[in-house]
C-alpha cells in the first residue's frame, strides 16, 4: 500500500510540474498582453509607450516583503540600464492607494508606478505569487518571467535584460 501510494504522489508530482513548466512555456516568447493603468497622480501609463524598449514589468504589493527588499535594487537596475533603451514598470496589485503612498514615500522609486487594484493586468500576465517580473523584448514579446524574490536575482535580471539590449 506505501509503495502504490508513493508511486501515486511522485506521479501526481511530476504531472503538475510538468504542467506548470508548460504554463511557463506558453507564456514566454508569445506577444506580452497590453495594459493601460493609472498612477498615483491619476495618469494614464501604457505598456504601448514603451514600444521598441526592453521593458521589465514588476508586480508587487506593500504587504510583501520581498517586494520591498527588492525595490531599491531594481530602481538601482532602472537608472543604469535607462540609457540604453530599458523601462521598468511597477505594477502595485494593493486594493487600497493610501498604503501604496505610504510606502513609495518612505521607499521612493524613479520607475514608473502604475495601479491595479482589480488585478486585471496581473490577470492578464498570470501572476500568482509576488512579486513577479517580466521581461519584454524590443519586438513586445514575454522572454523572461520570474516569480519570488531572494538575494541575487537581480543579478539574474540584469544578465537578462543585457542581452535583450544587445539584441
Amino acid at each position: 500500500m506505501k509503495t502504490s501510494t508513493a508511486k501515486f504522489f511522485r506521479r501526481c508530482t511530476m504531472a503538475a510540474i510538468m504542467i506548470t513548466a508548460a504554463a511557463f512555456a506558453a507564456n514566454s516568447g508569445s506577444p506580452a498582453p497590453p495594459f493601460s493603468l493609472t498612477n498615483l497622480s491619476g495618469q494614464q501609463g501604457a505598456l504601448s509607450q514603451y514600444k521598441g524598449q526592453v521593458v521589465m514589468v514588476n508586480f508587487w504589493a506593500t504587504w510583501c516583503g520581498p517586494c520591498q527588499q527588492e525595490m531599491p535594487l531594481l530602481d538601482q537596475m532602472y537608472k543604469k540600464y535607462k540609457p540604453a533603451g530599458f523601462t521598468l514598470i511597477g505594477v502595485n496589485v494593493d486594493k487600497e492607494e493610501p498604503a501604496v503612498k505610504e510606502l513609495l514615500a518612505r521607499k521612493p522609486v524613479s520607475f514608473p508606478v502604475l495601479l491595479d487594484p482589480a488585478n486585471q493586468v496581473s490577470k492578464a500576465y498570470h501572476v500568482d505569487e509576488m512579486p513577479s517580473s517580466v521581461i519584454i523584448d524590443r519586438k513586445g514579446e514575454i522572454r523572461y518571467i520570474h516569480r519570488g524574490y531572494k538575494p541575487g536575482d537581480e543579478n539574474e535580471y540584469q544578465d537578462k535584460i543585457r542581452q535583450l539590449i544587445r539584441e
